[in-house]
């Protein structure tokens, strides 16, 4: 457990010394919330209801599909596999400590959004605060799980950022944070769901809890889990 502990601490200091994930999980995220909530709250009615929501949402899915990839790429296309393998450390233990450490700079960065848009832009709060970050843990969670797919999958750092902005730009697009999902053609509505920000916008914006809504994220959860699993033990290989 004590070098479980240390590995979460080290990784944790490696990324805060990327300026990837700096760039991915903070700058660019609060960047666009400074610009874009003034803006959706000025020519949006209403925009201030679900604020916090839809900046969090492009938060998350910027900071796992765009930040984590590369760490992965890093561990797994190098010689730090190499040492992973001589010493008899699983590999899944590279993909655990950068999953668990993306998980806490997206969740400050979550915090961060909560705290300040209400100040800034006078956002409305959740109404429940608990359900609310419980919608947020699992959006997070899900979100990562699918980053980590590209992280293993593809082994050229090009060609990763190229993969993860294709999946980042219709995750926000189709989310229904920039405009309601209703006025977008039946195909593309259909097409947004396969993505965890579609989901994860409609998990955190209800007013009640609803089952159906989080039986995607099992499924999409499940899904990486199991693609995951595949690619590590090819990379083992």
């Amino acid at each position: 457990m004590g070098a479980f502990l240390y590995g979460v601490s080290l990784q944790w200091k490696l990324d805060i010394r990327s300026k990837t994930l700096l760039i991915t999980c903070y700058i660019v995220p609060l960047l666009f919330f400074a610009i874009m909530g003034g803006i959706f709250t000025s020519i949006m009615p209403g925009a201030s209801e679900t604020l916090i929501q839809s900046m969090t949402v492009f938060g998350v899915t910027m900071g796992a599909l765009i930040g984590l990839p590369p760490s992965l790429v890093e561990i797994y296309s190098s010689d730090i596999k190499k040492v992973y393998q001589a010493n008899g450390v699983p590999l899944i233990l590279g993909l655990a400590l950068t999953n668990i450490s993306a998980y806490i700079h997206l969740f400050l960065m979550s915090i961060i959004l909560y705290i300040a848009a209400p100040l800034a832009f006078h956002a409305k709060i959740p109404e429940n605060p608990g359900r609310y970050f419980l919608s947020l843990a699992v959006f997070i969670a899900v979100s990562l799980s699918i980053a980590s797919i590209i992280g293993l999958a593809v082994k050229d750092q090009a060609k990763t950022s190229m993969f993860s902005i294709i999946v980042f730009v219709p995750s926000t697009m189709l989310s229904g944070i920039m405009f309601p999902v209703e006025l977008l053609p039946k195909a593309l509505q259909t097409a947004g769901k396969l993505f965890p920000a579609s989901w994860g916008y409609k998990l955190m914006t209800e007013s009640v809890f609803q089952f159906e809504s989080l039986l995607p994220f099992l499924l999409i959860f499940a899904f990486a889990v199991v693609i995951c699993n595949i690619l590590l033990r090819r990379i083992d290989q």
